[in-house]
């Protein structure tokens, strides 16, 4: 039993951080049909960013984190301005690619102005283990997860209550109505980008305090996100949630009573079985299309 609970702590605290990095390619999908490959990197960001305050800008961490965020946001924003605008008319695998570019361009340049090593930031409440049933819970885990249920909750508010959210919500049903009605399609589009590269930026400041963080962070994380996002419908932020904390339980179980070496391979194996029996993923919506 005291196993059981230390891998379901693990699994708990992958799961909330793949499923931020998940919602964030629901939000973007939604609002654009666009698979942001690039979504990792904000992961990335996020703890670089506020590592590269933190050490140069004698900030406290209090204060370098909304820095953090807001640098993502402007990373997400010029994204979608520079390189996905002018490629609206391009075909899905050509926005994909300007994305893994994008990607590739952005671990590039945080690796040659700040460096290749691992980095670490404080933990939000000190490190000392908390003590549950035999198992130890490290503190940071409860700010991974609380920050989930906050961000759920924050989303709900967001689309339900705000002019902003329910216009990315009618973009993502029906765009040619929502610009028939008056929303300006491309501020939704920008405010997609924003919003996803903050929530990246977020699960990278989470992580950093556990996992450490380095250019090269965002690569995996994306993967999971991604993997994420479409076993729970590609298009539905719950469904990513629901996604995210399903494979973060996957891996630690598997790791913890199998063996550490599948712990990756398990995500994979779990998407491939996915696409083949159930391809618009646990929540998503079969379509049907003439022709």
């Amino acid at each position: 039993m005291d196993e059981f609970l230390q891998f379901l702590f693990s699994g708990l605290t992958r799961g909330s951080i793949y499923a931020l990095v998940g919602i964030g390619f629901a939000i973007i999908y939604n609002a654009s049909h666009v698979i942001n490959f690039a979504q990792g990197e904000f992961v990335m960001i996020g703890g670089m960013a506020a590592v590269f305050i933190t050490a140069n800008a004698g900030l406290p961490l209090i204060a370098a984190i909304p820095l953090a965020l807001l640098i993502a946001a402007i990373v997400g924003v010029a994204l979608e301005k520079f390189a996905v605008e002018p490629a609206r008319g391009a075909s899905v695998v050509t926005l994909i690619i300007i994305t893994i570019g994008a990607s590739i361009f952005l671990r590039g340049v945080v690796e040659v102005f700040i460096g290749k090593r691992d980095y670490a930031l404080p933990a939000f409440s000190g490190d000392t283990p908390i003590h549950i049933g035999g198992a130890t819970l490290h503190p940071q885990s409860l700010w991974i997860m609380g920050t989930l249920i906050a961000v759920v909750a924050a989303l709900k508010w967001f689309f339900d209550h705000t002019r902003l959210g329910k216009a990315m919500l009618a973009t993502s049903h029906n765009r040619l109505a929502a610009q028939l009605v008056g929303i300006e399609i491309r501020h939704i589009l920008l405010a997609a980008f924003a919003l996803s590269a903050m929530l990246g930026a977020l699960a990278g400041l989470l992580t950093a305090p556990i996992t450490l963080t380095r250019f090269d962070i965002g690569i995996m994380l994306g993967l999971k996100g991604f993997c994420a996002a479409i076993l729970g419908g590609l298009g539905s932020p719950y469904g990513a949630i629901a996604g995210g904390l399903a494979l973060g339980l996957a891996e630690a179980m598997t790791g913890g009573y199998i063996s550490s070496a599948y712990q990756d391979a398990v995500a994979f194996g779990i998407i491939l079985a996915v696409l083949f029996v159930r391809p618009q993923g646990l929540f998503g919506r079969g379509g049907t299309e003439r022709v």
